[in-house]
């Protein structure tokens, strides 16, 4: 790739930018004096950007004359405002008690370790995000985890590996 192509692509990344905050900025607008904006307005900003790093929290912070740290409180206290980008593919692990006391907590550390990744974080590569939830319906199946939208049940630490493996050779 020549420096002029690679100057367009740059050009290209700084055009789709700046699109999404004139959207951004037109959904503050638009939620501006409805009643509790600011978690309708992240939601539509995460729904822009794909997650609320801190250039955004700052932008919708000072179009709404608010404090930076109101901005974080709120979307730290949610577990539906991501702060980093999710993955190409969404691990959720079921800490219901039924998965809980039948070893879905193994299966989390064991995830944490083998993909190098905090609870609630995405790995480095950007292939996963590591969850979990509280109830997946599935208790006849448990321990369950979801990997996107596909349960897998009467899972076990080796299991989970061997699904994470199978997703990471998967093509799409």
């Amino acid at each position: 790739m020549n420096s002029g192509e690679e100057s367009k692509m740059g050009l290209n990344r700084c055009e789709e930018k700046e699109k999404k905050y004139r959207r951004l900025k037109e959904v503050i607008k638009e939620y501006r004096n409805s009643p509790g904006p600011l978690i309708q307005i992240l939601h539509e900003a995460q729904d822009i950007f794909g997650y609320l790093p801190k250039e955004v929290q700052y932008f919708i912070a000072k179009e709404l004359d608010i404090s930076s740290s109101r901005i974080y409180g709120v979307i730290t206290f949610y577990n539906f405002f991501r702060l980093d980008p999710v993955g190409k593919h969404t691990v959720n692990i079921c800490l219901g008690t039924a998965c809980y006391v039948k070893g879905g907590s193994e299966i989390l550390k064991t995830l944490k370790k083998e993909l190098k990744v905090e609870e609630g974080r995405t790995t480095k590569d950007r292939l996963f995000t590591l969850d979990t939830a509280r109830c997946f319906g599935a208790c006849g199946l448990s321990p369950a985890m979801m990997v996107d939208k596909e349960v897998y049940g009467r899972m076990s630490p080796k299991k989970a590996l061997q699904v994470i493996e199978e997703y990471k050779t998967k093509k799409e």
